[in-house]
């Protein structure tokens, strides 16, 4: 009887414990699990520098690369002008950047923005609610998402060039080239 209700505490508490890990996480923004290749992309919706709202959804049919960064992280300012130079080469060829910016002030944002000239799409996510349902807890994080609106990559503090994301891109059009040949 007694061996019982040592089992029975334990597993209250153990119970009790992992509540309280599960809350934690909640309350200190830890994102949910990092979603997989293939998978489809949670839409949201987040304002620009200019307060205009854009959506993931509203770029079906385009191949877009979401950046999390933040202006205080290295890694992150350091692949920019690569996601620039590739967005100013591809971007009539439905290729799209989305910036999304952690938790910083908007001033910050837009002062750095405007110093090393990038012109794709900067969008501030104020709680980090877009970021923890991507599943972000660490800076730089990308995520290509093809036509139809599926994770292809997630890449996860790996330093983007201008030859890696050109190499995605290629891939997505050429995925998308060969079913649309293989319908005719």
């Amino acid at each position: 009887m007694r061996e019982a209700l040592t089992r029975s505490g334990i597993a209250g508490v153990l119970l009790a414990l992992l509540f309280v890990c599960e809350l934690t996480g909640a309350v200190w923004g830890m994102g949910s699990r990092p979603p997989v290749a293939g998978m489809p992309a949670s839409d949201f919706s987040l304002t620009d520098l200019d307060g205009r709202a854009h959506s993931l959804g509203q770029h079906r049919g385009k191949i877009v690369l979401v950046n999390f960064w933040a202006t205080w992280c290295k890694p992150c300012t350091t692949e920019m002008p690569a996601m620039q130079a590739v967005y100013d080469k591809l971007r009539d060829k439905g290729f799209v950047v989305l910036a999304v910016n952690e938790l910083e002030d908007e001033a910050k944002v837009r002062e750095h923005i405007r110093t090393y000239g990038h012109t794709f799409t900067v969008l501030m996510d104020h709680d980090n609610r877009v970021a923890n349902e991507y599943g972000v807890y660490g800076l730089p994080v990308s995520v290509f998402v093809d036509q139809n609106g599926l994770i292809q990559e997630y890449v996860k503090g790996s330093l983007l060039t201008q030859e890696r994301i050109q190499e995605v891109v290629d891939r997505l059009q050429g995925a998308t080239a060969q079913k649309a040949a293989t319908r005719s």
